[in-house]
């Protein structure tokens, strides 16, 4: 894989283990940075995508992905406020003050790693951005600050349309106790129409819609749009042309579907032979031992539906760019905050049994058994730190800077986004804040048959990982004993090797456990 040429002294020469900043640029450079768009997806498994080896309509991401990269081993934090945090930070979630999940807007937490907030010692990357000229624009999901203080256009950007809160209904805003939603529209409250709203064409038009005031302003001043979808997370909300375009498509069930992705993926070339399917898990019935009544086959014919809207939106948004010219010069990338759900809401009390699932008045999840196959080929999903829960899609597209490619089988992470979008925004990353965790992804794409011994860890509720090079070892709450895994071998984490390697283990164990004191992880017990 090879960058276009114009970028070799300004991309490839920048190494962010160090994070030495870069001075900022004058008028004339900045007319030739590229404009960045920063996607990110909500619950949304590592195969839901046409071009993983879905199923699901997703063309605009498809061809996004042909005529740009995409990654085989991209990780996030497992969950979406920590991965947010990295996203918008470079740091990892518990440096940020994200360790764990927001804190409610009426609560006072104790400061530090799991304060539920971004806190003062980061910098978002719209703080970053905006004195070096970009304008910073944010359409979606925050989560990351309930309290109007920590909101977004309080943390560097010039206009923001979206969520406040996690999960909402798509049809409206939930305002009772205590799961109290919030919406904003800039600096203010603001609530969406009783009638014609879905939650997702909102974030689509609004992120359209500042694109078209930008380039109608004919200024050269480039632009950092965060478009962070609701999408595909619970509860089950779809326009019903869209569940229409499913119907019956899951009627085979769950291991019909794995199974179906899984030799679609070996085919299109997203894995290889060495990615073994797990067996399924012991709670997880066979499809056709099934409770009928919870209408399995609608859950993901929904939640399907959810996605094809999602990527449906893209296209305008992509439409906007081209249309003004700027689609040649715009960096895209796309990930997903975490692994699919498992979650079960109906203890939320929110669903009306008599409306079917996907219309307003119903609030269900697609649950565990499709997680699992949205997560095809690995074990387990969102919140836990096996492949599953942290494995997400990544693309990237710029078609003035990187030529198409195969997929990249180097690993990354969530946190190397910051470093690579400061870098090609020439901007100064300050002193007075943590030093970034990440390293540039286009050095990582330009390096890509170099085999990496980088180290990588993650914490969340008490589940904790670490890889580095082709190890990888995993201690999952409350047990928290060590399994070790050869991701090369077994990408799919099915045979522990810790007594093979003890050394590898003990080694591998003391690194994460200085890690885990440098950033502020808890202990076990407190």
């Amino acid at each position: 894989m090879k960058l276009l040429p114009t970028l070799s002294v300004v991309c490839i020469s920048w190494c962010l283990w160090s994070c030495q900043p870069v001075s900022s640029p004058d008028a004339q450079v900045q007319d030739e940075r590229p404009n960045i768009l920063l996607i990110m997806a909500d619950d949304m498994g590592y195969s839901d995508l046409g071009c993983y080896g879905s199923e699901i309509r997703t063309p605009n991401l498809d061809k996004l992905a042909k005529s740009g990269v995409a990654f085989r081993h991209f990780y996030n934090t497992a969950r979406c406020c920590p991965t947010r945090a990295s996203l918008l930070t470079g740091l990892y979630p518990h440096e940020a003050g994200m360790g764990a999940m927001v804190s409610g807007a009426d609560s006072n937490p104790e400061p530090g790693p799991y304060q539920g907030y971004l806190n003062d010692q980061c910098l978002t990357l719209a703080e970053l951005l905006k004195p070096t000229g970009y304008a910073t624009y944010m359409s979606g999901k925050w989560h990351v600050g309930e309290k109007p203080e920590y909101w977004p256009t309080k943390r560097g950007f010039d206009k923001y349309f979206g969520l406040i809160s996690g999960a909402s209904s798509y049809y409206e805003v939930i305002t009772d106790q205590p799961r109290v939603r919030q919406m904003a529209y800039n600096g203010q409250p603001w609530t969406p129409p009783k009638e014609e709203f879905y939650m997702t064409d909102a974030l689509s038009d609004s992120a359209a819609s500042f694109l078209t005031q930008h380039f109608s302003q004919e200024n050269s001043q480039p632009f950092f749009l965060y478009l962070a979808y609701t999408a595909p997370h619970w509860p089950l909300h779809a326009l019903p042309e869209d569940i229409a375009r499913y119907k019956g498509r899951y009627d085979s069930g769950w291991e019909a579907l794995r199974q179906e992705r899984y030799l679609r993926m070996q085919k299109e070339g997203v894995i290889d032979t060495s990615f073994q399917l797990p067996l399924w898990e012991e709670d997880i019935p066979e499809w056709s031992q099934r409770d009928t009544s919870l209408h399995w086959e609608r859950r993901m014919e929904v939640y399907a539906a959810m996605i094809d809207r999602m990527d449906q939106g893209l296209g305008q948004v992509f439409e906007t760019l081209q249309t003004n010219n700027a689609w040649e010069n715009t960096l895209v990338i796309f990930l997903s905050d975490n692994g699919g759900s498992p979650e079960d809401i109906t203890g939320r009390k929110l669903n009306d049994p008599a409306v079917e699932i996907g219309l307003p008045g119903s609030y269900a999840a697609y649950r565990k058994p499709w997680s699992i196959a949205s997560n095809t080929p690995f074990r387990r999903y969102k919140r836990h730190v096996e492949e599953g829960g942290i494995a997400s899609p990544l693309i990237i597209h710029w078609p003035n800077g990187i030529e198409p490619t195969e997929r990249v089988d180097s690993y990354a992470h969530v946190v190397d986004v910051y470093p690579t979008i400061a870098n090609l925004a020439q901007a100064t990353y300050p002193d007075s804040v943590r030093a970034l965790r990440g390293k540039n992804l286009l050095s990582i794409i330009e390096n890509d048959s170099a085999p990496s011994e980088r180290p990588l860890f993650w914490e969340h509720i008490g589940h904790q990982a670490m890889r580095q090079g082709k190890w990888k070892i995993v201690s999952q709450a409350p047990a928290y004993q060590w399994s070790l895994y050869d991701m090369q071998q077994d990408p799919t984490e099915l045979n522990d090797v810790s007594t093979e390697f003890p050394k590898v283990l003990e080694q591998m164990s003391l690194t994460y456990e200085q890690w885990s004191e440098e950033v502020g992880v808890q202990k076990r017990g407190e």
